[in-house]
């Protein structure tokens, strides 16, 4: 959605991105308007609405602009390790601003505008399930996991009680929920 085909037109792009994590965190994705990010960043509202069509679109293409998430899988050889690894990162990520306020209110967006929904399954969470797929899918084949295992399921099992405690309850994300999570999981999923 960004447009960076010139130097000039990259850094109004940065600047725009940068301006919308700032108010974004100062005042929250509810009260967070196009119109303030154009004031603050000294661009023109009809430049921001020619690059995304809503403030969703914008605070998506601006989280992913972080280039924080490195959540790839390293392959040890040890199923259980790689994704305690993997998972730890993604609970860091998530447990500290920018990153996690503005992403549980972008999912929060997403459940109202269906392109919001859609660019943030195809650019951040489907790549990342299917990173989190091939990764079991090796470990499958390594004889790590049960051979009749539904990755899929696998996967979902896996992501769904740090949604749960991401959004639902807004408990704490820890790296002892993830130990206790793995545990309980792979006391099944497991060969």
């Amino acid at each position: 959605m960004t447009d960076t085909r010139n130097p000039r037109g990259a850094e109004r792009t940065e600047a725009i991105m940068r301006t919308a994590l700032e108010l974004g965190q100062e005042l929250g994705y509810a009260k967070l308007s196009i119109e303030a990010v154009a004031a603050r960043a000294g661009a023109g509202k009809h430049t921001i609405y020619r690059r995304w069509p809503s403030k969703g679109a914008l605070l998506l293409d601006s989280l992913l602009s972080l280039n924080e998430p490195g959540l790839d899988y390293p392959d040890t050889g040890d199923i259980v390790a790689d994704l305690r690894d993997q998972m730890y990162a993604a609970v860091d990520l998530l447990g500290k601003p920018p990153f996690g306020p503005l992403y549980q209110a972008l999912v929060g967006e997403a459940q109202y505008d269906p392109q919001v929904a859609a660019a943030l399954n195809e650019r951040f969470i489907a790549p990342q399930t299917a990173k989190t797929v091939a990764r079991m899918k090796a470990a499958q084949e390594q004889g790590q996991l049960s051979p009749d295992l539904d990755l899929d399921l696998a996967m979902a099992l896996l992501s769904g009680p740090l949604y749960f405690q991401f959004l639902i309850t807004q408990g704490p994300l820890t790296h002892e929920l993830i130990d206790r999570n793995l545990d309980a999981l792979m006391a099944g999923l497991g060969p």
